[in-house]
């Protein structure tokens, strides 16, 4: 069965962006040559979820190229309906059921970036089965939270910890079952 990864970055105090949408604190760990292991991580994906507004934001700060290889499929959630846009889908039904049908197919991994209300509906439904979040060495003091009040406890098994030279340290969970 294929599983669901999370893979994001989070300020210390556990905000994923500042007020308005902004991701900018993650330039303070921007280093050439390091990828933080996001390109062996997505060889083992063929499947992305993702908010609307995380990729809308993505696309004009990084460009389409950042998610489509030109293979996966990319599942937008959106609440407006869009006609998809070659191997982009822009989908307005039920995640649960989107996911359900996702993990039963052949494949390999789906990958979710986001942002937190993707994040929370999946944790609510105990829907994501493994979580890779590194931690950018900021206090952002304000912002959107990674993680809101209101889901289920979840028991996670650890896998890994890796800390880099720019001070970000990336914790590598999968969940309990």
């Amino acid at each position: 069965m294929r599983k669901l990864s999370l893979f994001i970055a989070t300020s210390l105090d556990g905000y994923i962006a500042k007020p308005n949408d902004d991701l900018s604190f993650l330039k303070l760990v921007e280093k050439k040559g390091e990828d933080y292991g996001y390109t062996e991580f997505t060889s083992n994906i063929d499947t992305l979820i993702i908010g609307r507004k995380t990729y809308d934001y993505v696309l004009n700060e990084i460009g389409h190229s950042h998610y489509d290889n030109g293979e996966r499929a990319i599942y937008v959630i959106t609440r407006t309906e869009k006609p998809d846009q070659g191997n982009v889908t822009f989908y307005t039904g039920d995640l649960n059921a989107l996911v359900g049908k996702l993990k039963s197919e052949k494949g390999k991994n789906i990958y979710c970036d986001g942002g937190a209300e993707i994040i929370n509906a999946l944790l609510k439904n105990d829907l994501i089965d493994e979580l890779i979040i590194s931690i950018v060495p900021v206090l952002l003091g304000s912002g959107i939270k990674l993680f809101n009040d209101g889901r289920p406890e979840q028991l996670l098994e650890f896998v890994s910890v890796k800390s880099f030279d720019t001070g970000l340290v990336q914790l590598h969970y999968t969940r309990k079952h």
